[in-house]
C-alpha cells in the first residue's frame, strides 16, 4: 500500500477536496458521515488553516443529532477540535451535546445493545460529551441548565448504585464517566449542590482498593479545594489524606495527598498540616522533598498569626532537610525577621538555641549569622548569650563552612563589634589572623582587610552609621511561592492559587504580598508603625486643575476634606490608650506611677544636647548618646501626625544600673502642641544588659523646642542624672508633596507676604556634593521636584507638614554657590514661626 503523502504537497488538492468532504457529511449514509467527520478532524489537526469553515459549522453542529451513535461520536471529536479555536462559532452545540448526554444517561443499558460497553450505556460518547461542555461556560438558557444538572446528579446517583458486573471493563466505564462528570461540575463551580457531592463521591475513593482511583481522587480534590463552595466539604477528609501521606506505597500518590494538604490548609488546620507534612519529611522521598520544603515554607508565611511559631517552622525545616532548603527559603526568613520587630528577639533566642547543636546544618549557620548580627544585642543581657558567648558559637562553625557562608560570618563579626564594642579586640584578633588575610579567596581576604581597617580607623559614630541596622526589605511576592508554580509547571496554577476561595477564609497575611506603603523619610528602621502590613489606602484622584489640596493647605483653618471613616493613623492611636483593668483587682496589683517631674525638677541639657539633636534632623536612628556608662540608641518612624520612637538603653558597665527612670519632659507649652505617651522600663539594668523603651508621639500643633529626655538612675551607689533633646523635630512629620513647575511658582507667589518667608544665606561647613545634598533633603522630609527651577544646580523641594489641628504647606528653594562655598536657603510656608524654624533647621545640615 502506498503511505499518504504529506499534507504540505498536498495543500492545493486538500483545498479542493474540502468542499467535497464537508458535504459528504450531509451525505445519507451513516458510514459517508462517519467518515467524513473524521477526515475533516484529521485536515484539521495536520493544517488548521485547510479547513475554513463558514456555512459548513451549522450542518457540522446538526451531526450531534443524528440517529447513527457513530456519527455522532465522530461529531463530538471534530467539534471539540474545532471550536477550541473559534468557540462562538459552535456555541450552538451546548444544547445539543445536553440533549444526547440526557438521552444516553437516563438510558438503560438495554437500549443502547449495539453501543453499551459491560453494562455501561456509550462510555465514550458519554466522556466525549462531557469534555466537550468543558469548552464552554454554564449553559444560560435555564432549561439547558437544569436538564444538564439533572444529567449530572443522575450520574453520581448511579455512582453509589451497586456495580452490575464484578468485571474490571465495567468499573472501569463507570468511573470514567463519573470521573469526567466530576471534572465538568469543577469547571463550571457554580452548583454548591453537586460540589458537595462529588467531594463526598471523590472521598469515598480515598481508601479505594485501586491505587489509581485513589490517585485520581486526590488529584481531583486538590482542584475542589479551591472553591469556595466544597472547600469545607473537602476539609473533612484531611484525617483519611494525613494517613495516606503515611502509608501510601506509591511515591506519587503520597505526592497527590501532599499536594492536596496543601490545598486544603486554612487559618483553622493550618498547623495541624504543617505539622504532619514536617513529620512525613523526615522519610519522605528525596525526589519530593523540595517541593514539601516549599509547600511547608509558603503555609508557614501565609497563615503564620504568631511569627514565633514561622520562625520554628523554618528553623525545622533546616534541621531536618537542610540540604532541600534552598536560598528562597531562608532568605524569606530573613526578610521577615527583619520587617516584624515583634518576633526579633524570639528568633534571636531560637536560632542561638539551634545553634548549640553539635551537628549543625551550614543553612542555620547563615540564618543564625545573619540574625545575631542584626538583632544579637535583644538576647545579650542573659549571660548564657551574652556577646562573648554568640561569638565563640558562631566561630566554632566558621572552619566547617563554605566560602559564601564564612563571608557573611565575617560581615556578622564586624556587626558585633558595632553591637558589642567588648567583643573588639577578640574579633580584630580573628580578623588579623593569616588564615583571613592572606586567604587564598579574593573575597574573604578582602573582607578581613576591609573589615579590620574599618574597626580600627572608624570613630564610633561612624561605626554605627555604617554598620547600622539593615532597612526593611521591600514587600513583594513571595520568592518561594514564584518557585513552587515554576517546579509545578504552568498546569499547576490554578492547584496553587486559592483566589477562588471565601475571602472570608483567606489568612491575614495573603498569598501575595502586599505593597509597600510610601513614607516621607526612607527610615532604615524596622516597620515601627505596621504600616508595611497592609496595602496603603488608595489616594483620592487628583484633580485636573492640579494643586487644589496645596491652596487649602496654605491656610491657618484645620483641613476642610471630609472624613470617610478611621484613618489608619485613627485606628493606631486607639492602639495606644490604656487598657481598662480587667478587675478591680487589676488596680491593686501595681500601684499607680508617681507624677513625671516637670522642667524645673530636672537640670539643663547638656551642652552637646543641640549637636546631638541635629545628628537626627535628616535621619531617624542612630546613637543619640554614649559615655562610659550608659549608650542611648534611637529608632523611629513616622507617618503624617503620627510617629512611634524606640530608645535604647545599653549598660556599658560590669555593675547593675538601680533606680533607672527615663523620663520624657514637655517644657513650656509643648505639651498643648506635642503629646508622647512613653511606657516604663525596669528599674534595674544589670551590667552589659539592654532595655527597650518605646514612645508614641502624637504632634497636635506645630511646634518649635523639642521634649526632653531625663535619665536617672545610681551607678555604685552614686547618683547620675543627664538630660538631652529628644530627636523630635517638626520636620519628622513632613509628608512629601509632588506638583508640576507651573503649579509650583503659583503656589511660590501666593506665599509672597514677609512673614510666611524665612531666607538664610550661610558658609558651607561640609564638603558641597550634590547627592548628599539630595539625600539630605529627601531626609528632612520634602519632596524634590525636577525640572522646576531654571538653574539645574539648585533644589526645589515641597511638602506638607501634617499636625492634628492643621496642615502647613512649605515650599523650599536651595541655592548653592560651589566657587564660593556658600548656600542660599529660602523656605515659604504660610506660618511665620513655622517658616524661621524650619529654616534654621535645615541651614544646621550643610
Amino acid at each position: 500500500m502506498v503511505p499518504p503523502p504529506e499534507v504540505d504537497s498536498l495543500s492545493g488538492h486538500s483545498r479542493e477536496g474540502f468542499p467535497m468532504v464537508a458535504a459528504s457529511a450531509g451525505d445519507s449514509m451513516d458510514s459517508v458521515k462517519q467518515s467524513a467527520a473524521l477526515c475533516l478532524l484529521r485536515l484539521y489537526k495536520a493544517s488548521p488553516d485547510l479547513v475554513p469553515m463558514g456555512e459548513w459549522t451549522a450542518r457540522v453542529v446538526h451531526l450531534l443529532n443524528d440517529q447513527h451513535m457513530g456519527v455522532v461520536t465522530a461529531a463530538v471529536s471534530l467539534i471539540t477540535c474545532l471550536c477550541k479555536k473559534n468557540p462562538d462559532d459552535f456555541k450552538t452545540c451546548i444544547s445539543l451535546a445536553v440533549s444526547r448526554l440526557s438521552r444516553i444517561v437516563s438510558s438503560a443499558s438495554t437500549d443502547l445493545q449495539d453501543y453499551t460497553y459491560y453494562f455501561v450505556p456509550a462510555p465514550w460518547l458519554s466522556v466525549k460529551l462531557l469534555r466537550l461542555l468543558q469548552s464552554y461556560p454554564p449553559p444560560e438558557d435555564a432549561a439547558v441548565r437544569g436538564r444538564l444538572v439533572e444529567c449530572l446528579e443522575t450520574v453520581l446517583n448511579k455512582a453509589q448504585e451497586p456495580p452490575k458486573s464484578k468485571k474490571v471493563q465495567h468499573s472501569n466505564a463507570k468511573n470514567a464517566i463519573l470521573f469526567e462528570t466530576i471534572s465538568l461540575i469543577i469547571h463550571y463551580d457554580s452548583e454548591p449542590n453537586l460540589l458537595v457531592r462529588a467531594c463526598n463521591q471523590l472521598g469515598q475513593f480515598l481508601q479505594h482498593r485501586e491505587t489509581n482511583l485513589r490517585y485520581l481522587a486526590l488529584e481531583s480534590m486538590c482542584t475542589l479545594a479551591s472553591s469556595e463552595f466544597s472547600h469545607e466539604a473537602v476539609k473533612t477528609h484531611i484525617e483519611t489524606v494525613i494517613n495516606a501521606l503515611k502509608t501510601e506505597r506509591d511515591v506519587s500518590v503520597r505526592q497527590r495527598a501532599a499536594d492536596l494538604l496543601y490545598a486544603m490548609c486554612d487559618r483553622s488546620n493550618a498547623k495541624q498540616i504543617v505539622s504532619e507534612m514536617l513529620r512525613y519529611l523526615e522519610t519522605a522521598d528525596y525526589a519530593i522533598r523540595e517541593e514539601i520544603v516549599l509547600k511547608v515554607a509558603i503555609l508557614a508565611e501565609k497563615y503564620a498569626v504568631d511569627y514565633s511559631w514561622y520562625v520554628d517552622t523554618i528553623l525545622n525545616l533546616i534541621r531536618i532537610a537542610g540540604d532541600y532548603v534552598s536560598e528562597e527559603v531562608w532568605y524569606r526568613v530573613l526578610q521577615i525577621v527583619t520587617n516584624r520587630d515583634d518576633v526579633q528577639g524570639y528568633a534571636a533566642k531560637t536560632v542561638f538555641e539551634a545553634l548549640q547543636a553539635p551537628a549543625c546544618h551550614e543553612n542555620m549557620v547563615k540564618v543564625g549569622g545573619y540574625i545575631l548580627g542584626e538583632f544579637g544585642n535583644l538576647i545579650a543581657g542573659d549571660p548564657r548569650s551574652s556577646p562573648p558567648v554568640q561569638f565563640s558559637l558562631l566561630h566554632s562553625k566558621f572552619h566547617l563552612c563554605s566560602v559564601a557562608t564564612r563571608a557573611l560570618l565575617l560581615s556578622t563579626y564586624i556587626k558585633f563589634i558595632n553591637l558589642f564594642p567588648e567583643t573588639k579586640a577578640t574579633i580584630q584578633g580573628v580578623l588579623r589572623a593569616g588564615s583571613q588575610l592572606r586567604n587564598a579567596d579574593v573575597e574573604l581576604q578582602q573582607r578581613a582587610v576591609e573589615y579590620l581597617t574599618l574597626s580600627s580607623v572608624a570613630s564610633t559614630d561612624v561605626l554605627a552609621t555604617v554598620l547600622e541596622e539593615m532597612p526593611p526589605f521591600p514587600e513583594r511576592e513571595s520568592s518561594i511561592l514564584a518557585k513552587l508554580k515554576r517546579k509545578k509547571g504552568p498546569g499547576a496554577a490554578s492547584a496553587l492559587d486559592d483566589s477562588r476561595r471565601d475571602t472570608s477564609n483567606n489568612d491575614i497575611n495573603g498569598g501575595v504580598e502586599p505593597t509597600p506603603s510610601t513614607v516621607s523619610t526612607p527610615s532604615p528602621s524596622a516597620d515601627l508603625l505596621g504600616l508595611r502590613a497592609a496595602p496603603p489606602p488608595a489616594a483620592p484622584p487628583v484633580p485636573v486643575g492640579g494643586g487644589n489640596l496645596l491652596v487649602d493647605v496654605f491656610s491657618d483653618g484645620p483641613n476642610a476634606q471630609p472624613s470617610l471613616g478611621p484613618t489608619p493613623e485613627e485606628a493606631f492611636l486607639s492602639e495606644l490608650e490604656p487598657p481598662a483593668p480587667e478587675s478591680p483587682m487589676a488596680l491593686l496589683a501595681d500601684p499607680a506611677p508617681a507624677a513625671d517631674p516637670g522642667p524645673e525638677d530636672i537640670g539643663p541639657p547638656i551642652p552637646e544636647a543641640d549637636e546631638l539633636l541635629n545628628k537626627f534632623v535628616c535621619k531617624n536612628s542612630g546613637v543619640l548618646f554614649e559615655n562610659q556608662l550608659l549608650q542611648i540608641g534611637v529608632k523611629s518612624e513616622f507617618r503624617q501626625n503620627l510617629g512611634r520612637m524606640y530608645l535604647f538603653y545599653g549598660n556599658k558597665t560590669s555593675v547593675q544600673f538601680q533606680s533607672f527612670s527615663p523620663t520624657v519632659v514637655h517644657p513650656g507649652d509643648l505639651q498643648t502642641q506635642l503629646a508622647v505617651q512613653t511606657k516604663r522600663v525596669a528599674a534595674q539594668v544589670d551590667g552589659g544588659a539592654q532595655v527597650q523603651q518605646v514612645l508614641n508621639i502624637e504632634c497636635l500643633r506645630d511646634f518649635l523646642t523639642p521634649p526632653l529626655l531625663s535619665v536617672r538612675f545610681r551607678y555604685g551607689g552614686t547618683a547620675q542624672s543627664l538630660t538631652l533633646k529628644l530627636p523630635v523635630t517638626i520636620n519628622k512629620f513632613f509628608q512629601p508633596t509632588e506638583m508640576a513647575a507651573q503649579d509650583f511658582f503659583q503656589r511660590w507667589k501666593q506665599l509672597s507676604l514677609p512673614l510666611q518667608e524665612a531666607q538664610k544665606i550661610f558658609k558651607a561647613n561640609h564638603p558641597m556634593d550634590a547627592e548628599v545634598t539630595k539625600a539630605k533633603l529627601l531626609g528632612f522630609g520634602s519632596a524634590l521636584l525636577d525640572n522646576v527651577d531654571p538653574n539645574p544646580e539648585n533644589f526645589v523641594g515641597a511638602g506638607i507638614i501634617q499636625t492634628k489641628a492643621l496642615q502647613v504647606g512649605c515650599l523650599l528653594r536651595l541655592e548653592p554657590n560651589a566657587q564660593a562655598q556658600m548656600y542660599r536657603l529660602t523656605l515659604r510656608t504660610s506660618k511665620e514661626p513655622v517658616s524661621r524654624h524650619l529654616c534654621e533647621l535645615l541651614a544646621q545640615q550643610f
